[in-house]
């Protein structure tokens, strides 16, 4: 289909050592995507662009107690896992693909999310779709055989990533498609703001909001 744009280590610096690219998903990635494809669903669709850090638990509890206690969280919970931490939402006019490109996260982040509604297309409407964005979306919206899709997308500095799908035709839990390279553009996006060449310049995304 054709998207119409619109062990934890004790050092927090570290490498993520439990994600191995040869054997394919990190499983604390995905349950990070699914969580949040998860809490997003509950509040229904027509929702604006969403924007998270993922932090190691582990390093959360160690470096904010207080924090990690408020969201249930503690040490025995914390190996291996990553929790999602939303930023000030995106307006409804910001693309969240121009958005990405001005982020560079801080090194205690160890990876984000973001989370958008688009209109998918099939294949062979891609000859038809109008070269300006303002006239492509128009001719989504009437397209017959549109698709309404929200997209949770991960991705980690250790090079791990993961999507989430869910079809508003088919809005429940059980239909929910995951997988590694469902949105590779996207991914692509998300992964350049963990750059770390970029660090010194960067911030956490307070300015998109």
């Amino acid at each position: 289909m054709t998207d119409v744009p619109g062990d934890g280590p004790s050092d927090p610096d570290a490498p993520d050592e439990s994600y191995d690219p040869m054997l394919g998903v990190d499983p604390a990635l995905a349950a990070a995507v699914l969580e949040i494809e998860g809490h997003i669903a509950a509040d229904g669709w027509d929702q604006t662009a969403r924007l998270y850090a993922l932090v190691d638990t582990a390093a959360l509890v160690e470096r904010e107690p207080a924090l990690a206690s408020m969201m249930g969280l503690d040490s025995a919970s914390a190996q291996g896992s990553l929790t999602p931490i939303e930023q000030d939402h995106l307006a409804p006019d910001q693309l969240l693909e121009a958005v990405l490109e001005t982020i560079v996260w801080p090194s205690e982040v160890a990876g984000c999310a973001a989370v958008v509604e688009r209109l998918v297309l099939p294949p062979d409407a891609d000859e038809h779709i109008p070269g300006d964005r303002q006239s492509a979306e128009e001719f989504a919206r009437e397209h017959p055989d549109r698709q309404e899709v929200r997209i949770v997308a991960g991705v980690t500095r250790a090079g791990a990533t993961y999507c989430a799908l869910r079809l508003r035709a088919h809005d429940d839990d059980q239909s929910v498609v995951g997988g590694a390279d469902l949105v590779p553009g996207l991914l692509q996006l998300l992964g350049a703001t963990l750059d770390e060449t970029g660090d010194d310049a960067g911030n956490e995304g307070e300015s998109q909001a």
